[in-house]
């Protein structure tokens, strides 16, 4: 996997608009971007558009990890 930030020039808080992530595989194919903010994350499989992608907030994120680990 590669994953990439799109821009980060500065340490910072997350704020409304986020930050986007660039996800390739192996093979340097394009997967999708992720999507996080300070209220939740979003994945955008593709060329998806953040307000077509699939959203969780924080705390079901935190949930479901943790769910995953027992």
């Amino acid at each position: 996997m590669k994953v990439s930030i799109k821009d980060l020039s500065v340490s910072m808080e997350i704020k409304n608009k986020g930050i986007e992530i660039d996800v390739y595989d192996n093979q340097d194919n394009f997967l999708g971007d992720l999507v996080v903010t300070k209220t939740r994350l979003t994945w955008c499989p593709g060329k998806t558009k953040p307000e077509n992608g699939h959203k969780i907030d924080w705390q079901e994120f935190i949930n479901f990890m943790q769910s995953q680990t027992k």
